[in-house]
């Protein structure tokens, strides 16, 4: 028996029903991701109920009580893995879907993957939004080197300390760094940024990525600095942080 396909499904990067409303699922999504989704009666979700959101929102005919759906959660262990991989070596398709943008990236996926090569199953990705990558290639900023620095810590001095690490390494390296958080933070990242890196550093706010209040600007920071506050724009939404040193 030939084992199954793992598939890496992308999902939308904002709120489904916001999406749903301006006809934004239809635009972000491939229609190979629909039909893929379509296929498969088994899923690796990071969360259950956004999943079954998720599929019945693109269209899944069959009824969700005929779907396996197994939440693995944000950090899957091993153990909860395996009997996945078990099911791909029993010849059947998985697919794995998190609560936004594309699975492996700076979301679950990676561990499953790993699994599946190991076992020597075919590890399937397929084409849809990355907010990480639409924000990298709306800022202007180099495109050929950068690296995604996750979360910073949450307090202080920690946090700063840990973006002037960042800037250090962006202009040794002439590395665009990119950084994001969640949206209950988003203003507490960004008053860090501003007090913390260089003037002359060029700096990238990228918010609500594919839903009509995108906002993309990169300034410097003494730009940013003299502008107005910006931060109720980006209160509690998405956002990607990017900077490049000089």
């Amino acid at each position: 028996m030939n084992p199954g396909n793992l598939y890496l499904i992308p999902t939308t990067l904002a709120d489904l029903k916001a999406e749903a409303s301006v006809g934004l699922v239809d635009w972000s999504l491939p229609g190979q991701v629909r039909s893929t989704a379509a296929s498969l009666g088994c899923f690796a979700v990071e969360n259950a109920k956004s999943a079954r959101a998720f599929l019945k929102m693109i269209g899944i005919e069959r009824p969700m009580q005929e779907l396996e759906i197994v939440e693995v959660g944000h950090q899957p262990q091993d153990d909860t893995l395996k009997p996945l991989v078990g099911k791909l070596l029993g010849g059947i398709n998985v697919g794995v879907l998190v609560e936004a943008g594309c699975p492996g990236v700076a979301d679950p996926g990676a561990q499953l993957a790993r699994l599946a090569h190991a076992a020597g199953i075919r590890v399937i990705p397929l084409t849809g939004p990355s907010s990480l990558m639409l924000a990298l290639m709306a800022s202007g900023l180099d495109g050929q080197r950068f690296a995604f620095g996750g979360y910073a810590p949450v307090k202080s001095p920690l946090r700063e300390a840990f973006i002037k690490k960042l800037e250090a390494r962006s202009r040794r390296e002439s590395e665009t760094q990119l950084l994001i958080e969640t949206p209950y933070r988003n203003v507490a990242l960004w008053g860090a940024l501003l007090t913390t890196l260089q003037e002359q550093t060029r700096l990238t706010r990228a918010i609500a990525l594919t839903l009509p209040q995108e906002s993309v600007l990169t300034r410097t920071v003494a730009e940013w600095r003299r502008a107005p506050d910006p931060s109720a724009a980006f209160d509690k939404q998405p956002a990607v942080f990017l900077f490049l040193a000089c």
